[in-house]
């Protein structure tokens, strides 16, 4: 049960932090380029995801676990539903509010999933973490999927509703569901978990994720934009082709399980990182659908490797689990991927649409000595 509920939280958090992307375009926001606009939803979104670090942390130590898994959703839903009224022609001032509730929900609940999922990472390291960003994949895919396909079916406000359905089910699920008080690994001294955040290894995992989720945010966010309006092909066709960069990352992931064992972890980082900026300067300088696809298939495949050999050094390195340290790092990665979302916007404004392929590619490099360094570090310490 407490498997099966945390990862439904996952699923729940990757459409959360997924659906602007998906939403920006049905907006209106790719018929313009005042890319700036963009950078300040992500920002929003970035702004809410901060609120909830204080919030969760004040809420998870005066009410059970279960009423901060069911308000999570209960406030996402209630986001939805304000952003489906609240829509163009209306004040983009609303919108932006509306994007900084579901942020905040998204982090109280990342907070609360965080603790929840400490049994069974107990019993299975490194399947929790593969599982957890298998089914936060899902739920990005999902957001993607579900607004590619009513694009020119429903309103964008009934999308939304739509979309808010998901975590008005789930808070009521949560809510009817028996869950335990505190699940937090009692032997483990949150002092300690903080000190090991400050340690070599936690930094140089905090870092590499902090670029990671740059890079991929960067394609989730704007790829749907830059595609309109690069390719000259419409909204629902660019969520559409950015499903296949959901579908490889998704199905990458899944794969590397059975090739870490066999391949050399140095070849499969390199091949990764050369396939992710190839793909980028290809989607850079294509100008059909057919190589859009073949690029952003292989932007996703290069960047389903780095999950898994991240999660491989972490579970050694962190053998117990302390919610506090995993949240932190995940926060930290989550600040990464919106701010360079948002980042984007304003270098949009000024150098063009094209940069938007500048920052992955730059950021692979980054990841890729990033992870050869923690490599080092592990090595050093077992001498």
């Amino acid at each position: 049960m407490a498997a099966r509920n945390a990862f439904t939280g996952f699923y729940l958090s990757g459409i959360l932090m997924a659906f602007l992307g998906a939403m920006l375009p049905a907006w209106g926001y790719h018929l313009h380029s005042d890319y700036s606009r963009v950078g300040y939803f992500f920002l929003s979104l970035n702004g809410g995801m901060l609120l909830s670090v204080p919030l969760s942390q004040w809420l998870l130590s005066r009410r059970s676990l279960r009423f901060v898994m069911a308000l999570a959703p209960a406030v996402a839903a209630a986001a939805f539903f304000f952003l489906a009224a609240v829509g163009p022609p209306r004040g983009e001032a609303w919108r932006l509010a509306g994007v900084f509730c579901s942020g905040t929900a998204a982090g109280v609940l990342n907070a609360a999933v965080f603790t929840l999922v400490s049994p069974v990472y107990q019993q299975d390291r490194a399947a929790t973490l593969n599982l957890s960003g298998l089914f936060f994949g899902l739920g990005s895919l999902t957001s993607a999927v579900l607004v590619a396909g009513t694009y020119y079916i429903y309103t964008t406000g009934a999308i939304l509703i739509f979309l808010g359905i998901i975590p008005g089910f789930l808070a009521g699920h949560y809510a009817r569901t028996r869950i335990a008080a505190d699940r937090r690994p009692a032997a483990i001294p949150v002092r300690q978990a903080y000190s090991d955040f400050k340690s070599p290894a936690a930094i140089l995992f905090a870092l590499l994720l902090f670029f990671q989720f740059g890079n991929e945010w960067a394609i989730a966010g704007w790829g749907p934009l830059f595609l309109a309006q690069r390719l000259g092909i419409g909204p629902d066709t660019a969520l559409w082709l950015v499903t296949i960069y959901w579908l490889a990352l998704i199905l990458g992931r899944a794969l590397m399980q059975a090739v870490l064992p066999v391949v050399r972890h140095g070849r499969l980082l390199l091949g990764s990182v050369v396939s992710a900026m190839l793909g980028c300067l290809i989607l850079s300088l294509t100008n059909n659908k057919s190589g859009a696809g073949v690029a952003l298939l292989m932007i996703g495949g290069g960047f389903a490797a780095i999950y898994p050999l991240v999660v491989e050094k972490i579970g050694d390195r962190f053998p117990y689990y302390h919610p506090g340290l995993f949240n932190g790092l995940f926060s930290f990665a989550v600040t990464g991927g919106l701010l360079s979302a948002a980042s984007l916007g304003f270098w949009a404004e000024w150098l063009g649409i094209g940069v938007i392929m500048a920052l992955p590619l730059v950021g692979s490099i980054m990841v890729f000595f990033l992870l050869v360094a923690i490599w080092v570090e592990a090595k050093w310490l077992s001498r």
